[in-house]
């Protein structure tokens, strides 16, 4: 384990786990409301994710989805693209993904791969880079007059908590996974994806999809915070709640329906 504390919450001021679950509750419940509303109104949204490796991504997003329904919160996590896919319109398999009515699409990473890590690494030409930059916004402004919500997020970490959450990773083997190929070159790299950085919010941070930056040293607060910025975001209200009785079971064609799986093959219960 690397010093500082838990690569789970490494802020100056830590949040304490009680108090952390308990504003999670409360705002998964809100989140549960929004599912309710986006499914009755038909909404389309989606929620874009980016930010430097080790930057928390992943934890704001399990914080976001794990009370709600996946058909309606629909995560997207793209891999490289295959070689096919590298012969369309660089925004084709993205769109592809876009939400339908009723539907939150929530982008682990997003079409912005072209202004960050293939730039840096040189997965993209230059003349491909420039008209990403230059045409993103545009196609962005179509995307929200057509009524979709767009909300775009930045992860940042600070060099020194990313250094913590890298060498956690290398010495826990339970956390070794995290570390992608992409990982410790991006590492190496901090100030050309810093500068790629500052490239990127000054071509696309538009008034129709505005950039908003989360600082994420403290991923409990990241999460939280995020997660009620998200909530402001969208005009939705608490849907009426039908009430369902539970029904007896029927003793319609009874049987001993237990005595039928004798025999079986039953896992050991070693717990």
């Amino acid at each position: 384990m690397a010093k500082g504390g838990s690569e789970e919450d490494n802020g100056n001021s830590k949040l304490k786990r009680k108090a952390y679950e308990k504003e999670l509750r409360r705002l998964q419940v809100e989140l549960c409301h929004l599912q309710a509303w986006v499914k009755e109104k038909g909404a389309r949204i989606i929620v874009i994710f980016e930010g430097r490796d080790g930057a928390g991504k992943g934890g704001t997003i399990r914080a976001i989805t794990e009370r709600v329904s996946p058909r309606v919160f629909r995560l997207v996590a793209l891999p490289a693209p295959s070689d096919r896919e590298r012969t369309q319109m660089y925004m084709q398999r993205y769109m592809k993904n876009f939400p339908a009515a009723g539907e939150i699409v929530i982008f682990d990473r997003s079409w912005y791969n072209r202004a960050g890590v293939e730039h840096v690494m040189g997965f993209c030409t230059k003349e491909q880079y420039k008209v990403f930059l230059e045409m993103a916004s545009t196609v962005e402004g179509y995307i929200t007059k057509a009524g979709i919500v767009l909300i775009k997020y930045w992860l940042e970490v600070s060099n020194d908590e990313q250094e913590r959450r890298f060498q956690a990773r290398l010495d826990d083997p339970l956390r070794q996974w995290k570390l992608s190929p992409m990982d410790l070159p991006s590492r190496e790299k901090w100030y050309e994806y810093s500068r790629a950085r500052d490239r990127m919010l000054d071509a696309t941070d538009s008034k129709h999809a505005p950039w908003y930056l989360v600082r994420s040293d403290s991923k409990r607060r990241a999460r939280l915070n995020c997660i009620k910025h998200l909530l402001s975001q969208i005009p939705y209200k608490k849907m009426p709640y039908k009430k369902v009785k539970l029904p007896n079971r029927s003793q319609k064609h009874k049987y001993d329906d237990q005595a039928t799986l004798k025999g079986r093959k039953f896992i050991p219960e070693v717990y």
